[in-house]
């Protein structure tokens, strides 16, 4: 058994210096690609600093006024229109929904009455049960009694 303890012992050294080595490269390939990385940082931000000055620029051009003003009035066509369409469908199911609504109702009222008379009608029934379960009884009783004494 010691071999056993031996070889687990060997296996979790290598482990650790396989874990160490890989730390060690992670940390040397920081270093190398921190420069790359800050340069990719500083020409990321002149672009997007360019970027801006342009849309700044094209947004105060007269092109650029004349489609902000379109598209302003384009807003507020689709609002219009989707009110009136709102407005239509309202109108509509108004028209079309007051009939099967009123069905609806009458159709979830009389299974309700339904529902309520079978009830009544198994409650005596239950009662009544018992009653009969006695009378069943009685007779088995008086034939024991009387093969009893017939035995006898």
């Amino acid at each position: 058994m010691s071999n056993g303890n031996g070889v687990t012992t060997t296996i979790a050294q290598a482990v650790e210096a396989v874990g160490d080595k890989a730390n060690d490269v992670v940390e040397q390939a920081k270093a190398k690609a921190a420069p790359l990385v800050k340069k990719a940082k500083a020409e990321v931000a002149k672009v997007e600093k360019a970027a801006k000055a342009r849309l700044k620029q094209a947004e105060s051009s007269p092109a650029g006024k004349a489609v902000k003003k379109a598209v302003g009035t384009a807003k507020k066509k689709v609002a219009a229109a989707k009110k009136s369409v709102d407005a239509a469908v309202k109108s509509a199911k108004a028209k079309l929904g007051a009939k099967p609504a009123a069905k609806k109702a009458a159709a979830k009222k009389a299974p309700a009455k339904k529902a309520k008379a079978p009830a009544a009608k198994k409650a005596p029934a239950r009662k009544a049960a018992p009653k009969k379960a006695v009378k069943k009884a009685a007779p088995k009783k008086a034939a024991r009694k009387a093969a009893k004494t017939t035995r006898r």
